[in-house]
């Protein structure tokens, strides 16, 4: 039988048949849509979550209970501890955090304490915190703080208690300390007014001695002198016999090391053997303070007076760039100043009660923590601060390495 000749379907059976296409048709659509839904949402970008910006207050504000999203602060190849940030920012209105590298080690003289910020100004990390101290320990004045090589200690010497501290960072605990608070001397376990101190990779300790007039290294949890520059009680310019008030060490690149005497106001590059490279009185200035290497033949220093100022010169004395504002910005007896790996300068306005950042091409303050004038210790308040380190890897024991 031929096709021309198939019977004719059934109405039923024509029926049964349009039902079945129609499912197939919906089918093949409800396929067709969803594929295409798929691509399309693979295709468009995922809107990324909304991200809270640290509160900063006007000056003079309270503390408030803005949220701010967690930051940590990178772990560096030193093995430095990664902290996390809390709480609100607290930095003066118009301040760049990005003008930091990273977060910041303060020395706050007049409170007690050294803490970490983060660029926006939110607090990293504090010694001491309530039962951090032991029966029997103190903790006063810290005239500086500098983290260790490691990065996982904080080095503080107390030039008013005549004592050095080591604190370490993951602990809270004070793990080493050189000399007895309030007791100045120069004999064994012995420091008077140490201006100062760095942590070699050997955990040796160099301290620029500046009562007794003498830089002297400590072995590493020893309680006695390995090694002496300068005769103690004998002060003089005349490195490497004799030094006047060594008032600042800090090592440069090519493993020398620049001295800073504050009577005479005198700037050396010497190294640990004694050999003295140069040395050079700066003019312009009544009380130099912790000279550092910015760059080649080129130095930074702070005069410690009011009304003070900021200044880099070269070997010669030369003075390459001064900062000495007048008016309500004039600093009150700046005591540190660090270049920065964008070339701007942070400085410790010690009585002004704030860490500023300067832009040398501009002069302008381009970020402020502290208030103005105004000391205390609740968030975003400074007492009396006297020195900063950086981060790792930006700090000043990884920048250039003491040897």
């Amino acid at each position: 039988m031929s096709s021309k000749h198939r019977l004719a379907p059934s109405p039923e059976l024509r029926r049964h048949w349009r039902f079945v296409r129609g499912l197939l048709v919906a089918l093949i659509a409800t396929i067709g849509i969803g594929s295409w839904w798929l691509f399309v949402a693979a295709a468009t970008p995922s809107k990324p979550p909304a991200v809270m910006t640290s509160h900063v207050p006007p000056l003079g504000a309270t503390a408030t209970t803005s949220k701010t999203t967690p930051a940590v602060a990178p772990t560096s190849t030193s093995g430095a501890i990664a902290l996390t940030a809390s709480g609100p920012g607290w930095l003066a209105p118009g301040s760049d955090p990005s003008v930091l590298p990273g977060p910041l080690l303060i020395s706050d003289a007049g409170g007690n304490r050294v803490l970490i910020i983060d660029p926006n100004g939110r607090n990293m990390w504090q010694f001491p915190r309530p039962g951090d101290l032991t029966a029997g320990q103190t903790f006063k004045a810290p005239e500086a703080a500098w983290f260790s090589p490691d990065g996982k200690q904080v080095i503080v010497p107390s030039e008013d208690n005549s004592i050095l501290y080591v604190i370490d960072i993951a602990t809270h605990k004070m793990v080493y300390t050189y000399g007895t608070t309030d007791a100045p001397g120069s004999g064994p376990n012995q420091v008077n007014a140490p201006d100062g101190m760095m942590m070699l990779p050997s955990h040796d300790l160099l301290v620029p001695d500046a009562g007794n007039c003498r830089i002297i290294m400590i072995p590493a949890g020893g309680h006695a002198i390995s090694r002496q520059l300068g005769q103690t009680g004998t002060c003089v310019h005349n490195p490497p016999l004799s030094f006047s008030d060594p008032s600042g060490l800090f090592p440069m690149s090519n493993g020398d090391y620049v001295i800073t005497e504050g009577d005479g106001h005198w700037v050396s590059e010497m190294n640990l053997s004694g050999k003295v490279s140069w040395s050079v009185q700066v003019p312009g200035v009544s009380a130099i303070y912790e000279t550092s290497e910015v760059g080649p033949d080129r130095y930074a220093t702070v005069d410690h007076v009011f009304p003070g100022q900021v200044l880099t010169f070269d070997h010669t004395g030369k003075v390459l760039w001064r900062y000495a504002p007048t008016g309500d910005q004039a600093l009150n007896k700046p005591s540190l100043v660090l270049a920065l790996p964008n070339g701007d300068f942070i400085v410790s306005d010690k009585v002004n009660n704030r860490l500023i950042v300067v832009d040398p091409r501009t002069n302008a303050i381009v970020w402020q923590y502290g208030h103005t004038m105004a000391p205390g210790s609740t968030p975003g308040f400074l007492n009396n601060p006297t020195g900063m380190d950086m981060y790792p890897p930006n700090s000043m024991a990884l920048k250039n390495p003491a040897k």
